[in-house]
């Protein structure tokens, strides 16, 4: 009875993403076509991720802010990934940031075409993407927007919320534009939406810390490395903290 239930929790979800999804299609739309208007999505990200866990869970969302970022800052957001809602987790956060994303997202029907034109996404087993990748990051900073990455580069922990290895990319870039990484704790997505066939969501409460920003230690690869161990050991932490309770 339980799993028939979960079942059906999990339809209502799909239902409520892609109805949300069509409501904001048509200002998604004028983001994409009309270039002064390309702000404005990360707002409509913003209230499609409110909208939609407020259905999913009656609000039940908390986000703790150690310090909250700036308007008009240029950051780089930096969270483990553990589960698909983390996107959308990620979204609560109100300041005009982009996502790095896996180039396949670009095969999802429409949403992958919105998808690939607002946001960034990159082939990480081809030299050329991760280059094009990069001058688009660099681009968009430049254009005043932060960058949000998942530093593990997809959902790859075999015992989350154990995370596996970071990449240095975004590291780097930060490195490099002397720009602050806000690290980012999202510690039980992976309960709510288990990263595992048959997609199957489970009533819950969304939870995610915004940590305090830290700020690249002079650069070259030194400052690249100390930058990558920083934020690794302040989320790791909190996941910690949050394992004990």
């Amino acid at each position: 009875m339980k799993r028939a239930l979960l079942k059906v929790y999990s339809v209502y979800g799909l239902v409520v993403f892609a109805l949300i999804f069509i409501v904001l299609l048509p200002f998604f739309l004028l983001a994409i076509f009309i270039r002064p208007l390309e702000g404005m999505a990360a707002f409509l990200n913003h209230v499609w991720a409110k909208v939609f866990f407020f259905f999913m869970f009656l609000n039940s969302t908390k986000v703790t802010y150690e310090e909250k970022p700036k308007r008009g800052k240029k950051y780089i957001y930096c969270a483990n990934h553990t589960s698909f809602l983390d996107i959308p987790t990620i979204g609560l956060i109100n300041r005009k940031f982009k996502f790095i994303g896996k180039a396949s997202l670009r095969k999802v029907p429409i949403w992958g075409f919105m998808y690939s034109r607002l946001h960034i996404l990159v082939d990480r087993g081809s030299m050329r993407s991760r280059h094009n990748s990069w001058l688009a990051v660099q681009q968009e900073i430049k254009k005043g927007f932060s960058i949000a990455f998942f530093p593990e580069g997809g959902i790859l922990s075999k015992n989350p919320p154990q995370m596996v290895n970071f990449k240095e990319g975004s590291f780097r870039i930060a490195v490099e534009e002397q720009i602050p990484i806000i690290p980012i704790t999202i510690p039980n997505n992976y309960l709510l939406l288990p990263d595992k066939m048959p997609l199957t969501m489970h009533p819950g409460k969304v939870e995610m810390v915004v940590h305090k920003p830290i700020w690249p230690n002079g650069t070259g690869d030194v400052a690249v490395t100390e930058l990558k161990q920083a934020v690794r050991q302040k989320i790791e932490d909190t996941l910690k903290a949050y394992e004990s309770r």
